[in-house]
């Protein structure tokens, strides 16, 4: 996710948090909690028998044979390899353990491997072009949504003819239910990829439609969602950005006092809700009474902008519902819409956000939300039948520091052999950390955090270059993959290689690239058409396929 200037600072977390976060006061001094035990008996003997069957394990890999029928992307949002690593330790020790022998729920899936994020004209990406690359198998320039590097960023002419077609898109084309979930708003970039194509990834309502864009005809991207022009329109959306769909003569139905950003009079819930079977709720008691069984398309939006953070979610007036909760819910609305099979994408929106706010406690508990959507979805579906990819977009300048103790809180001080570690002028200092970002304590020198409990949800990790916002990072991001195709993650990869995966492993959509693209076997047949496969190109060959029929 791309942010402006002390944007996340201010609104994420709220300005009278931020700034009595920066300068906390000195309590009296919490007691510094020993480090766990680890939560089995471990020896030599077991480690040596643990690894050796492990290697055993991952010797006997074989490919599956079977192609996909279902598809689920799942997106942690900014979750670099340091934040999976320090929510495993925080959840384990959450469940009472040390937390390093711990594992997230997508650790064990089978196949590992690294995606490169960088953008075409970005060395540090945003969602936008990062997320773009992952369902349509190109890359592209930063901020702009599945669209060719050709499409200048804020240039709606320059984007006319320049959509390349998404995973999604191709799905619902050829008949599988599709559907997308989010903890962030539903028109933010990342969920907004699978679905629209903008040279501009703030274009969300037609609010925030320039003259130029306005003039030359392009949609906004909650517009784009509610008019998809492919199959039936999308089966499921979850998510939040309720503003960005009701007109601002509408009052919000939780927000008293607020209402809709649109300007063009469109109520899109109400569009959404008028086809058959087909709800739009926006609380979870709404959302819990939704039968999978009747509902051909799901709308549901939980908050005006984004879903608050899992650390908040229960105070939500509005009781929303978890990650989990969406997820599960839109697999079986899908199953029950999917003789074909369907493509899913889920994503945890809010581990970004609470980063680039400086906030580590809740940035790891949204993963570990993230980690509770997957072992739903691995519950409710087979490998034999159904790929499951966990990834990210980007990573963020996160860090995890010092030399703590097995089992010391990873949210607080570190403690190194049972000793509060101090840095060079006597003070003591946090395993987590961010290389910039609001947490700053400078220009004077670092505070004495000996009083601060460092653990307390709201607490920003220091930042060692001022920012409003923390930043994204450039290093590669981990893809874990489990079901038909999930071995075709092997090594360093680009991270447009993902959708090909997917693409090439789902049933319909593999043979329909086979014939359009000449992607056969070895990927040496005769194409129809020029790579990448383009709007126009989907539609023709749509229209040929009906031709045979």
């Amino acid at each position: 996710m791309r942010q402006t200037p002390n944007s996340v600072a201010a609104t994420v977390l709220g300005g009278a948090i931020f700034t009595a976060l920066i300068a906390l006061p000195v309590l009296a001094a919490p007691k510094q909690a020993a480090p766990k035990a680890p939560a089995r008996q471990e020896s030599a003997q077991r480690w040596f028998e643990e690894g050796a069957q492990t290697a055993r394990d991952g010797a006997n890999l074989r490919p599956s044979p079977f192609k996909a029928k279902n598809v689920i992307l799942f997106v942690g949002d900014g979750m670099g390899i340091s934040t999976v690593a320090a929510a495993r330790i925080r959840e384990g020790q959450l469940k009472g353990g040390s937390g390093e022998e711990n594992s997230l729920s997508f650790e064990r899936l089978p196949y590992v491997s690294l995606s490169k994020t960088y953008s075409v004209d970005g060395q540090t990406p945003d969602s936008a072009p990062t997320m773009t690359a992952m369902v349509t198998g190109i890359k592209t320039n930063q901020g702009v949504l599945s669209v060719t590097q050709k499409a200048k960023y804020g240039d709606c002419a320059s984007a006319r003819g320049q959509g390349v077609v998404t995973m999604l898109e191709l799905s619902e084309a050829l008949g599988l239910a599709t559907g997308i979930v989010s903890t962030a708003r539903i028109t933010h970039a990342t969920p907004a990829a699978t679905y629209s194509h903008a040279p501009n990834r703030d274009w969300e309502s037609d609010a925030e439609l320039t003259a130029e864009a306005k003039a030359n005809g392009c949609k906004d991207i909650a517009r784009q969602l509610v008019e998809f022009p492919y199959g039936d329109g999308l089966e499921v959306a979850l998510g939040g950005g309720r503003g960005y769909f009701l007109p601002n003569t509408v009052s919000d139905p939780e927000d008293a006092g607020a209402a809709g950003r649109r300007k063009d009079g469109r109520n899109l819930t109400q569009e959404w809700a008028a086809r058959s079977a087909s709800p739009y709720v926006w609380n979870k008691a709404q959302f819990d009474a939704v039968d999978p069984r009747r509902t051909r398309h799901l709308l549901g939006l939980f908050e005006r902008s984004h879903m608050e953070y899992e650390q908040d979610r229960p105070n939500d007036s509005g009781k929303e519902p978890s990650l989990a909760d969406m997820t599960s819910k839109a697999i079986d609305v899908l199953e029950a819409n999917s003789r074909k099979g369907y493509f899913l994408m889920v994503e945890g929106g809010r581990v970004d956000h609470a980063h680039h706010a400086g906030n580590a406690s809740r940035a790891l508990t949204d993963t570990i939300a993230l980690s509770d959507a997957v072992r739903k979805a691995l519950q409710k579906t087979s490998e034999r039948d159904t790929l499951i990819i966990v990834t990210a977009d980007h990573s963020h300048t996160f860090t995890l520091a010092g030399y703590p103790d097995r089992g010391n809180d990873i949210l607080g001080k570190v403690v190194t052999n049972g000793q509060l570690a101090l840095d060079k002028n006597g003070k003591p200092y946090t395993t987590l950390g961010y290389v910039n970002g609001p947490g700053y304590r400078g220009p004077n020198a670092r505070p004495d955090l000996t009083a601060i409990d460092t653990a307390q949800p709201d607490y920003l990790q220091e930042a060692t270059v001022p920012l409003g916002d923390e930043t994204h990072a450039a290093e590669d991001v981990a893809i874990y993959a489990r079901g038909p195709g999930a071995h075709s993650f092997q090594g360093v990869v680009e991270q447009n290689t993902i959708f090909h995966v997917m693409a090439q492993s789902q049933r319909n959509t593999s043979i329909f690239l086979c014939t359009l693209l000449g992607q056969c076997g070895n990927g040496r047949g005769r194409s129809a058409i020029a790579a990448p496969l383009m709007e126009e190109d989907l539609r023709a060959g749509m229209a040929r396929q009906s031709a045979k029929l």
